[in-house]
Parts: C-alpha cells; sequence; structure tokens
C-alpha cells in the first residue's frame, strides 16, 4: 500500500503511545496519533453513501487486506484510521459478509503497536495447524511499518509479522516473536499475499519488493527462505510495486497462473492502478508466457485489488474504489473511501492472447429487482429513455446489447446539468468513461476527465453491464475482458438516461433494474 509523504510528518512517538505488549489476546484500543490535530470533520454527506458497496462507518479506509472466507463467511480487513478521515497510522479495520455484499462492520482487528503500523498483508487458514497456533487458526500475515526507522533514513523499516485467531477472527494474538520475515535492506518490503501450494506441501508468499516482487517459502509460517524474483524489467514501472496477489485458473482444461501487481503511479489513467501477468509457477518460479503489460481494470478507481482465499474453484476480487491522486480529498463525510463490488476472475483466449476477466460476483444478482427491459432501442440524435426505463434510483443495474458496435454515449444526467457520459469510440477502438461535468471536480485538479479503456476484441457485437452505486459506477464489457471503475460526485441524483450516437446504434435490448440492497447495520 502508498504511504504519502503524510507519513513522514507523523510523530515517531506516537509509537510508544500503543504501550500494548508484542503478545496480546485482545487488542487494546489504542491508537498512534499524527502530529498535527485532526481537521474538523466536515458536514456529513449521506447522499454518497453506498447501498451495496462496503464502506466503514466513519474514518479513513484504503486497501483491502487479510481476505479470507472460513464457516460461512467473507472476511473482509482492510487499512484503517480510526482518528480521522485521511490517511494516518494504520490499523487493521475488519468486516464480515455473507455474501461479500451486506456487510457487517465489527471492532478493529490489529493495532499498531512497538514494531510499527499494520500495513497490509494477508489471512490463511491454517487447516493443518502447520505454524502450531491450532488446527484451523486464522492467520494473519502482514507489514510491521516502522515510522521512527523511515524518518531515521534506514531501509529496514518494513519487516513481515505474524498474528492469529482462534476464534474466527474475532480476537487477535501477535506472535511473539515477530517479525518472521526481516527487511534485507530493501526501503520497499511489503504487502505479503500468502497463500498454500498444494504441490510442493508449502506456504508462498508473494512480496511487494521496490519494482519487483519476490517470492518466499515456509513450511509453517514463521520460517521463510527466498525462492526468486520476478518483475524487475517487465511490465508497467510507473512507481512502486504493491499489494501482489498469486493464483492459478484454468482455462479449456490447462492451469495458468495469474499474478497481480497493483502499482502507483503509473496506471492507465493515471495515478493508481492494478496490472497482472498470465504465466506459470512451480513453486518456485513464476514464468510470464509474455510481458505485455494488462490491467485488470482500466479506470481510475480500482486500486490494491487482490482476491479472497479459501474459496475453492471460485476465484473472487475486490478492490479499493479510490485513487492516491485524491483520495484524501474526496468530498465524503464521516468516511472516506469505499470498496469496489466483488468481483469473479477467469480466463479468455482472444487474438492470441490470454487475458484474464472480471464479471460482478452472482452474489449481487439477489439485490437485483425486476427489470424493465427495452427492445430494439435505434438512436442517431439524442434519445430520452428517462421515463421508458422508470430510472428513478441512482442505484441500479444498466445492461446493454447490440449485434453491431459503433460509436455511442450513453448520459446519465440530472436537474442541473450535471452529467456523466459513458460510451464508444468505434475509431479509437475503447470504451471510456467522462466525469468532467458530473458535479463536485474541483477538490482536486486530477480529478475531473475523460478515461479510457481498449476494447480487447474484434466481435462485432457487445453487452455492456453497468452498476451504479450513489457515486460510483463499474463497467464490464465484452463478457469481462474490460473494466472500468469511476467515482463521482454529483449535487444531486443523476436519473435522467438518454442515449445517442453519431452515426446511429441499433441495441437489441436494454435493461433497467433497481439495486435494493440496504447495509446491515453497523
Amino acid at each position: 500500500m502508498i504511504k504519502r509523504t503524510l507519513l513522514l510528518a507523523l510523530t515517531c512517538a506516537s509509537l510508544a503511545a500503543c504501550n500494548q505488549t508484542q503478545q496480546t489476546t485482545t487488542e487494546t484500543p489504542t491508537t498512534a496519533t499524527p502530529e498535527k490535530a485532526t481537521p474538523p470533520v466536515p458536514p456529513a454527506t449521506p447522499q454518497y453513501r453506498p447501498a451495496y458497496h462496503f464502506t466503514p462507518a466513519a474514518h479513513w479506509m484504503n486497501d483491502p487486506n487479510g481476505m479470507v472466507y472460513y464457516q460461512d463467511t467473507y472476511h473482509l480487513f482492510f487499512q484503517y484510521y480510526p482518528d480521522g478521515m485521511v490517511w494516518g497510522p494504520m490499523h487493521w479495520g475488519h468486516a464480515t459478509s455473507p455474501d461479500m455484499v451486506r456487510w457487517q462492520e465489527q471492532p478493529i482487528a490489529l493495532y499498531p503497536d512497538s514494531l510499527g503500523y499494520i500495513f497490509s498483508g494477508s489471512a490463511v487458514i491454517d487447516a493443518n495447524n502447520t505454524a502450531g497456533f491450532g488446527k484451523d487458526a486464522m492467520v494473519a500475515i502482514f507489514t510491521h511499518h516502522d515510522p521512527k526507522g523511515e524518518k531515521q533514513g534506514t531501509t529496514t523499516y518494513q519487516n513481515q509479522s505474524l498474528a492469529y485467531s482462534l476464534d474466527a477472527g474475532k480476537t487477535w494474538t501477535k506472535y511473539k516473536d515477530n517479525p518472521v520475515l526481516k527487511n534485507p535492506g530493501i526501503k520497499d518490503f511489503r504487502d505479503p499475499k500468502v497463500s498454500w501450494h498444494e504441490a510442493s506441501r508449502k506456504w508462498v508468499m508473494t512480496l511487494a519488493t521496490l519494482d519487483r516482487i519476490t517470492f518466499y517459502s515456509s513450511p509453517n509460517l514463521k520460517d521463510w527462505t527466498k525462492e526468486s524474483e520476478f518483475g524487475a524489467k517487465v511490465g508497467a514501472h510507473g512507481g512502486v510495486w504493491e499489494c501482489p496477489d498469486l493464483f492459478p485458473l484454468t482455462l479449456n482444461g490447462q492451469t495458468h497462473w495469474v499474478l497481480i501487481v497493483n502499482l502507483n503511479p503509473g496506471g492507465p489513467n493515471g495515478g493508481s492502478a492494478t496490472q497482472y501477468f498470465v504465466g506459470n509457477f512451480d513453486g518456485h518460479t513464476f514464468t510470464p508466457l509474455n510481458t505485455k503489460t494488462k490491467w485488470a481494470d482500466y479506470g481510475p478507481d480500482e486500486y490494491a485489488g487482490v482476491t479472497w482465499n479459501n474459496t475453492g474453484n471460485r476465484r473472487l476480487f475486490l478492490g479499493w474504489m479510490s485513487n492516491w491522486l485524491y483520495a484524501n480529498e474526496v468530498p465524503t463525510s464521516p468516511w472516506r473511501s469505499a470498496m469496489t463490488i466483488p468481483r469473479e476472475l477467469g480466463l479468455r483466449r482472444e487474438g492470441g492472447e490470454i487475458y484474464l476477466t472480471s464479471q460482478p460476483a452472482r452474489e449481487l444478482q439477489r439485490l437485483v429487482a425486476a427489470p424493465t427491459v427495452l427492445r430494439d432501442v435505434t438512436a442517431q440524435a439524442p434519445t430520452d429513455l428517462t421515463s421508458r426505463l422508470q430510472t428513478t434510483t441512482n442505484k441500479r443495474r444498466l445492461t446493454l446489447s447490440t449485434q453491431q458496435l459503433t460509436s455511442f454515449e450513453l448520459v446519465l444526467s440530472n436537474a442541473t446539468g450535471e452529467e456523466l457520459v459513458i460510451g464508444y469510440d468505434a475509431d479509437a477502438l475503447h470504451y471510456f468513461i467522462d466525469r468532467s461535468k458530473t458535479g463536485k471536480v474541483d477538490f482536486n485538479a486530477k480529478f475531473a476527465g475523460r478515461s479510457t479503456a481498449p476494447r480487447l476484441t474484434q466481435a462485432p457485437g457487445t453487452a455492456l453491464t453497468l452498476y451504479f452505486d450513489a457515486a460510483s459506477v463499474e463497467l464490464f464489457a465484452d463478457n469481462g475482458l474490460t473494466a472500468m471503475t469511476e467515482i463521482f460526485f454529483p449535487t444531486q441524483s443523476l436519473t435522467q438516461v438518454q442515449l445517442r450516437s453519431k452515426p446511429g446504434i441499433t441495441f437489441q435490448e436494454i435493461s433497467s433494474a433497481a439495486l435494493t440492497a440496504k447495509l446491515v447495520a453497523q
């Protein structure tokens, strides 16, 4: 997870305030505090609170962490600062869900201690008790970040540590001999994603190490051996590599391995983003099929995306729905940031390349009310669809399918003239989302604009799925080949819908359905 220059302004004396022992069964609710006074909380913005995306009840959130499925419950831990609405000394927040849609926020899981802040990491279920903490222990593997060491200019201020829970994540004990993987002298040495590699009967850690990924292995989660490195000269390198993930997916009966690498800055539309590689992993080395840069989401507002552990044959992905260019400034209160919808990942071969596909998880379907369906809709001049689609809510799913894709614009607007424009440019062969006129855009100079995503297939037709919440849209095109995520902040809900196309386009079907989810009380 990226740490802004704010980190250096945080007082190192704050760690002394976290007078916790290295091992504690229930984390003491004591937090490190910034040197400067916490700014006053702006007026509340309930109009931007998502209905079916996870947000904390209040305060700052960024990267998803420790995502694991256990006893019919999805666990989501996350980077959290409980004393403010901007990034601060990191804790692990915690939320649980039966379906990745209805979330219940839980007490903070991990607090800063004498070894540092609790940066990003992962969680596993130790079914065979390899670590000796107990059968089926939930074990968190995370980065301890020592701000004192950073301020002193050392290169060893990030190290990997363990904590474990014997009651399904309710209470936690930090391992008494932390850290379990000490920094060899790499300034950015963080964000461990750990999973069990069955073929070699060992745990594998995928770790972000400055400009590359380093793989480690362990029989017991405590003793780690370096296996190999990947990526120093391949892929996008506009910024630091962070928050990796490694997992297998099957395509036409053959197993391939996907390596996710989050990057900031250097994304395709500026700031932070999630790239990936497809290849092979033998327990020691990752070998890519090629080194072409590919993106899991082209929009500006999906970052730090990783997948749940312990979900069987399903590979379920979740990202942080913001961008480090402006994350500390978005106009929401008393919380900042939301997560994306859960997405199911797959592989697809297109034009000789193997791509990662991303589709809304099937659990979202249970939120969809009875749809309004229009058939054979032709548009060239601006065509108002508001009354026909009965779009009275800004929380909805829109689907559009056409047998012959050409340039078009779908415009969502309100009575004040604010508008969000989503469409396809046939000359440039890309999808786009333009939020330049969506209302509150002046809180950061890099927020307003038009983002684009290439179309990765030459098929004549397409199907688009759009998930709208109070202040976001997530686009899935061509059966998940292209995904885009974008946040926006209108002064009134965008419930008017217009379709226009200079060359003229016919959609065989357009469907609009309200999304009825309500968050579990937090």
